[in-house]
């Protein structure tokens, strides 16, 4: 049986990488895209379905689910991609709005929990529905304070603590579905060259969705409640 994932902000950078390896596994793969023009012309050149969602508006979540099950009546993945970096121009706590923070966490935390939500009904129905939350290894606690982190002076509150809240999100998923077949893992692609930092990584999007791709097609005896990069875990 063909499987069937969504992959929230795949029209460009790392989702869209996620969506085509996971069509080159034979993954129906439905591109999950805010802008609707950007997101079909993605799933055309995938030859991938398009679903329009915008992650923070539960009524957009909600209706594609509802077609979603209309189409295919489960899902077996669910890549949470879609986030932003916010403005970088001030990295001072102290320099920063909580109208930034709000921003950033509409996008990369409570849009998260929204598209999780509306989505796992049709992951109950898969026969080992799998969760992967793009993180980063700045939202690690212990590499944030690790004085021989490379990562200690990137300071940067809103990314960093969203990232650190999606972690959290992570396992408390993980903790719910426990018993159940799904499993959710939160995977960091690494600092890939993408539109989020102006292209300034010395990773590949392709890169960088390799661990993703992994993690949604992890077989049974694969890991659940996990913070992973290529190289395996990474500290909390």
């Amino acid at each position: 049986m063909t499987k069937i994932a969504l992959i929230t902000g795949a029209n460009k950078g790392i989702g869209y990488e996620i969506a085509r390896l996971l069509a080159g596994q034979g993954v129906t793969t439905i591109v999950g895209a805010r802008d609707e023009e950007r997101g079909r012309a993605a799933a055309g050149r995938l030859g991938q379905p398009y679903v329009r969602l915008d992650v923070t508006d539960e009524e957009s979540a909600s209706t594609a689910a509802k077609w979603i099950d209309a189409e295919y009546g489960r899902l077996d993945i669910l890549v949470n991609n879609a986030g932003i970096s916010g403005e970088m121009t001030d990295l001072r706590p102290s320099g920063v709005t909580a109208a930034r923070v709000r921003e950033l966490y509409e996008t990369n935390v409570f849009g998260v929990v929204t598209v999780t939500n509306a989505m796992l009904p049709l992951l109950r129905r898969a026969e080992s529905g799998r969760i992967v939350n793009m993180s980063s290894e700045l939202g690690s606690l212990a590499m944030a304070i690790d004085p021989e982190s490379p990562f200690k002076q990137f300071n940067h509150l809103p990314y960093n603590s969203s990232k650190a809240a999606l972690n959290m999100i992570t396992i408390c998923y993980a903790k719910e579905l426990m018993d159940t077949p799904i499993k959710v893992n939160a995977a960091n692609p690494g600092y890939c060259a993408t539109d989020l930092n102006g292209h300034t990584g010395y990773r590949t999007a392709e890169q960088g969705a390799a661990i993703a791709v992994r993690l949604a097609t992890v077989g049974e005896d694969g890991p659940t409640g996990a913070y992973l990069e290529d190289a395996g875990p990474l500290p909390w």
